[in-house]
């Protein structure tokens, strides 16, 4: 549903909560390019709603094809070697959407970012959220939930980080936070005064804008 000045409010019942979180960042006619585009479901969000110029980078042959068969403009590649062949501020939005633990060096995938993008927007799920923390506690065992589903031994997941573990990367990297956004286990967005040890216990994935 595209609204009046393009925020998206609602998409479908299996629409990914983050996906609309990410797209509300993004201005109308925008250029952007998605970094680990999946099945595509972002890209065409994207381009349905707010008609951006859209290119997408995806590691998956199958991710691929999916999202060719969308119609979208996706190469295959990997986040973790193929980011250097793209100039400076080619785009107005990088987007990194639940692919950042996959990588196998992010704070280089995020600094690549900032380079390519005049914004970043990275969405990841939170391992410090108090859910896995009591399954580690009482079961002693690698959590499985709904934003972390793979058992441990097939986990594309290699690089799990905390809400407070991605704000300090940030600062290493330089990079300012222009907005942020947790969202709890039911998708609901947590207050923008709660501290970050709040955000870092209750939220179950976060979205932040970036800036350098």
């Amino acid at each position: 549903m595209r609204q009046a000045r393009g925020d998206i409010m609602s998409v479908n019942g299996n629409q990914r909560v983050d996906l609309e979180v990410v797209a509300n960042l993004i201005p109308p006619q925008s250029r952007v390019l998605d970094v680990g585009s999946g099945d595509g479901s972002l890209l065409e969000l994207l381009q349905d709603t707010k008609q951006v110029d859209g290119r997408g980078l995806e590691l998956s042959q199958r991710g691929v094809n999916e999202c060719v068969a969308r119609g979208l403009s996706v190469i295959q590649g990997d986040a973790d070697k193929d980011l250097e062949f793209y100039p400076d501020k080619g785009f107005d939005f990088v987007v990194l959407s639940q692919t950042l633990q996959a990588t196998r060096n992010p704070k280089l995938v995020l600094d690549e970012l900032l380079r390519i993008g005049n914004r970043a927007i990275v969405s990841f799920p939170n391992f410090g959220h108090w859910r896995v923390r009591l399954s580690l506690f009482v079961k002693g065992r690698m959590p499985v939930t709904s934003d972390l589903p793979y058992s441990w031994y097939d986990t594309p997941n290699i690089h799990f980080c905390t809400i407070r573990d991605f704000v300090n990367l940030c600062e290493e990297l330089g990079a300012t936070v222009e907005k942020a956004t947790a969202l709890d286990a039911n998708g609901q967005k947590i207050g923008l005064s709660m501290p970050w040890w709040f955000w870092n216990f209750f939220g179950q994935q976060a979205v932040f804008l970036l800036k350098r």
